[in-house]
């Protein structure tokens, strides 16, 4: 697991978890371009992002209800969301994710 956190105290925090399986070239991608969405439309301070490989962590797939991968949550503000691939369609992504964007 990595994390990545910007932003201090976590009130009005964007809480993100991507759950990928190594580093597969879909995995690799989606870590790529959430990274990319968030710097270009997110505020600097404005989230956190954790990623878990589920290959090291197995049995957070059943707990956390994850399906298929990759699957990005948005832990924080609730309701919980979730988008499934490689996070490519950046307008997808953030209207699922319910984000209010950036320039």
């Amino acid at each position: 697991m990595t994390s990545k956190n910007r932003g201090e105290g976590g009130e009005g925090i964007l809480r993100l978890t991507l759950y990928v399986a190594g580093q597969t070239p879909k995995s690799v991608a989606a870590i790529r371009n959430l990274e990319r969405i968030c710097t270009e439309h997110l505020g600097a301070d404005s989230y956190a992002i954790e990623v878990v490989d589920l290959r090291v962590s197995p049995h957070l797939a059943r707990e956390h209800n994850i399906v298929a991968i990759p699957t990005l949550v948005r832990q924080l503000p609730v309701p919980i969301q979730k988008v499934i691939g490689d996070l490519s369609d950046t307008q997808k992504v953030l209207v699922s994710l319910q984000v209010d964007r950036e320039g």
